[in-house]
């Protein structure tokens, strides 16, 4: 009798969750395709240069602005910051 009352609870519990999934993805909380598009981001990883096993520099654009990024055991710094007017490509046609 301990078994088939484990059981139930167990299927009591899984259905319970399956419900509630349908409910958040009904509502629009819980759905399978992220709700940022690529398109729509502001944050991007231009370029990664590994000095040493623990020391990278990262190029990263945030808007309009590129950051130089010294990464340590010891944190994150800023290097450089570069407000950019556009494109060099773009400046050169």
């Amino acid at each position: 009798m301990d078994f088939v009352q484990q059981m139930a609870a167990a299927g009591a519990v899984l259905a319970l969750l399956a419900a509630t999934l349908w409910w958040l993805r009904r509502k629009g909380f819980a759905g399978m395709v992220p709700a940022r598009k690529a398109a729509g981001r502001r944050l991007e990883c231009l370029e990664r240069l590994a000095l040493g096993p623990q020391h990278t520099l990262h190029l990263v654009r945030l808007g309009e602005t590129a950051l130089l990024l010294a990464s340590t055991p010891a944190g994150c710094t800023v290097v450089e910051r570069v407000p950019q007017a556009g494109d060099s490509r773009e400046a050169a046609e």
